[in-house]
Protein backbone atom coordinates (compact mmCIF):
# COMPACT_ATOMS: atom_id res chain seq x y z
CA UNK A 1 0.00 0.00 0.00
CA UNK A 2 3.15 2.22 0.25
CA UNK A 3 4.20 1.96 -3.33
CA UNK A 4 0.67 3.13 -4.22
CA UNK A 5 0.35 5.98 -2.36
CA UNK A 6 3.76 7.33 -3.31
CA UNK A 7 3.00 6.69 -6.87
CA UNK A 8 0.13 8.66 -6.52
CA UNK A 9 2.14 11.19 -4.73
CA UNK A 10 4.63 11.19 -7.29
CA UNK A 11 2.51 11.39 -10.51
CA UNK A 12 0.83 14.38 -8.10
CA UNK A 13 3.54 15.96 -7.75
CA UNK A 14 4.93 15.74 -11.67
CA UNK A 15 1.14 17.47 -12.54
CA UNK A 16 2.07 20.55 -10.15
CA UNK A 17 -1.54 19.27 -7.83
CA UNK A 18 -1.40 19.81 -4.36
CA UNK A 19 -4.89 18.35 -3.73
CA UNK A 20 -6.46 14.74 -4.36
CA UNK A 21 -9.77 16.55 -5.61
CA UNK A 22 -8.10 18.80 -8.30
CA UNK A 23 -6.81 14.70 -9.24
CA UNK A 24 -10.11 13.63 -10.07
CA UNK A 25 -9.85 10.15 -7.06
CA UNK A 26 -9.16 10.32 -3.28
CA UNK A 27 -7.91 7.56 -2.28
CA UNK A 28 -9.53 6.16 0.95
CA UNK A 29 -8.23 5.30 4.23
CA UNK A 30 -9.74 1.62 3.99
CA UNK A 31 -7.30 -0.35 2.03
CA UNK A 32 -6.58 2.65 -0.57
CA UNK A 33 -9.87 2.12 -2.27
CA UNK A 34 -10.28 5.31 -5.13
CA UNK A 35 -13.57 7.14 -4.66
CA UNK A 36 -14.53 8.96 -7.82
CA UNK A 37 -15.08 12.74 -7.64
CA UNK A 38 -17.36 13.43 -10.50
CA UNK A 39 -19.78 16.32 -10.89
CA UNK A 40 -22.07 13.49 -12.14
CA UNK A 41 -22.56 11.45 -9.21
CA UNK A 42 -26.25 9.92 -8.75
CA UNK A 43 -27.44 12.39 -6.03
CA UNK A 44 -28.09 9.88 -2.89
CA UNK A 45 -31.41 8.70 -1.79
CA UNK A 46 -32.46 10.64 1.44
CA UNK A 47 -35.36 8.84 3.37
CA UNK A 48 -38.35 11.18 3.78
CA UNK A 49 -39.53 12.11 7.10
CA UNK A 50 -43.00 10.48 6.62
CA UNK A 51 -43.20 7.00 5.30
CA UNK A 52 -44.48 5.33 2.45
CA UNK A 53 -47.49 4.76 3.26
CA UNK A 54 -48.19 0.31 3.04
CA UNK A 55 -51.10 -0.53 0.98
CA UNK A 56 -53.59 -2.41 3.50
CA UNK A 57 -54.16 -6.55 3.41
CA UNK A 58 -57.51 -8.15 4.62
CA UNK A 59 -56.34 -10.56 6.91
CA UNK A 60 -58.42 -13.60 5.99
CA UNK A 61 -60.10 -13.55 9.07
CA UNK A 62 -64.44 -13.36 9.36
CA UNK A 63 -65.18 -9.85 11.53
CA UNK A 64 -68.36 -11.83 12.56
CA UNK A 65 -67.49 -15.43 13.75
CA UNK A 66 -63.64 -15.23 14.37
CA UNK A 67 -63.19 -17.77 11.79
CA UNK A 68 -59.58 -17.93 10.66
CA UNK A 69 -56.67 -19.99 9.08
CA UNK A 70 -55.90 -23.37 10.40
CA UNK A 71 -53.72 -25.46 10.58
CA UNK A 72 -53.14 -28.74 9.10
CA UNK A 73 -51.40 -31.81 7.69
CA UNK A 74 -51.49 -32.09 3.83
CA UNK A 75 -51.12 -36.40 3.68
CA UNK A 76 -49.48 -37.84 0.99
CA UNK A 77 -50.12 -41.29 -0.35
CA UNK A 78 -47.07 -42.76 1.31
CA UNK A 79 -48.87 -40.96 4.38
CA UNK A 80 -45.76 -38.02 4.93
CA UNK A 81 -47.14 -35.42 6.56
CA UNK A 82 -46.34 -31.56 5.52
CA UNK A 83 -47.94 -28.94 6.88
CA UNK A 84 -50.76 -26.66 5.28
CA UNK A 85 -52.88 -24.04 5.86
CA UNK A 86 -57.34 -23.92 5.02
CA UNK A 87 -58.17 -20.56 5.14
CA UNK A 88 -62.16 -19.56 5.74
CA UNK A 89 -64.17 -19.39 2.87
CA UNK A 90 -64.81 -15.68 3.14
CA UNK A 91 -66.86 -13.94 0.57
CA UNK A 92 -68.25 -10.41 -0.56
CA UNK A 93 -71.51 -10.04 0.04
CA UNK A 94 -74.28 -6.62 -0.34
CA UNK A 95 -76.73 -7.69 2.46
CA UNK A 96 -79.64 -5.36 2.79
CA UNK A 97 -79.48 -3.63 6.77
CA UNK A 98 -83.41 -2.48 7.16
CA UNK A 99 -82.54 -0.26 10.22
CA UNK A 100 -79.61 1.51 7.86
CA UNK A 101 -82.27 1.03 5.04
CA UNK A 102 -79.51 0.42 2.04
CA UNK A 103 -77.39 -2.19 1.63
CA UNK A 104 -73.81 -2.96 3.27
CA UNK A 105 -71.15 -4.46 1.93
CA UNK A 106 -69.38 -7.00 4.02
CA UNK A 107 -66.74 -9.63 3.49
CA UNK A 108 -68.01 -12.64 6.03
CA UNK A 109 -67.80 -16.05 5.79
CA UNK A 110 -70.30 -18.77 4.58
CA UNK A 111 -71.38 -19.87 8.69
CA UNK A 112 -71.41 -16.29 8.83
CA UNK A 113 -73.91 -15.28 6.36
CA UNK A 114 -75.88 -18.59 7.41
CA UNK A 115 -76.14 -17.29 11.07
CA UNK A 116 -77.38 -13.44 9.57
CA UNK A 117 -80.28 -15.14 7.41
CA UNK A 118 -81.30 -17.16 10.56
CA UNK A 119 -80.62 -14.05 13.22
CA UNK A 120 -80.59 -11.46 11.47
CA UNK A 121 -78.15 -8.69 10.72
CA UNK A 122 -78.59 -6.66 13.49
CA UNK A 123 -78.24 -9.28 16.24
CA UNK A 124 -75.34 -10.69 14.72
CA UNK A 125 -73.28 -7.21 14.03
CA UNK A 126 -74.23 -6.33 17.82
CA UNK A 127 -73.11 -9.58 18.98
CA UNK A 128 -69.81 -9.59 17.14
CA UNK A 129 -69.54 -5.64 18.74
CA UNK A 130 -69.61 -4.61 14.94
CA UNK A 131 -70.70 -1.10 14.27
CA UNK A 132 -72.48 -0.86 10.61
CA UNK A 133 -72.71 2.65 10.01
CA UNK A 134 -68.79 2.73 9.32
CA UNK A 135 -69.37 0.85 6.49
Amino acid sequence: MATASCAVLSFRNNLGLTKPSELGFVTSQLGGIRISNCTKLPTPITASPFPTPLHIIARRVCPFTGKKANRANRVSFSNHKTKKLQFVNLQYKRIWWEAGNRYVKLRLSTKALKTIEKNGLDAVAKKAGIDLRKK
